[in-house]
């Protein structure tokens, strides 16, 4: 999601590059994120060759932020106690 955050779009390939995934295990990310509705599967053509690319959704922006902030409470509570 970090990825998708960032950018408007990217391919399936960018991704597996960027991330250094097998394409089996991003395609089950990929699955599970689709799933949730927190990303969006646009897929089309180029050159007679399909491309698939992926773009976060509202939603799946959302999460990715309250995820972002709970961690970084973590992180504050901790150095608190210390």
């Amino acid at each position: 999601m970090s990825v998708l955050m960032v950018n408007e779009k990217v391919s399936f390939n960018q991704l597996k590059e960027l991330l250094e995934v097998t394409d089996g295990n991003l395609a089950s990310h990929i699955k599970a994120l689709e799933k949730a509705d927190y990303i969006e599967v646009q897929k089309s053509f180029v050159d007679r060759k399909p491309n698939t690319k992926y773009k976060a959704t509202k939603l799946g922006k959302l999460a990715f932020k309250k995820h972002i902030d709970a961690l970084e409470n973590i992180i504050k509570s901790k150095n608190e106690l210390n």
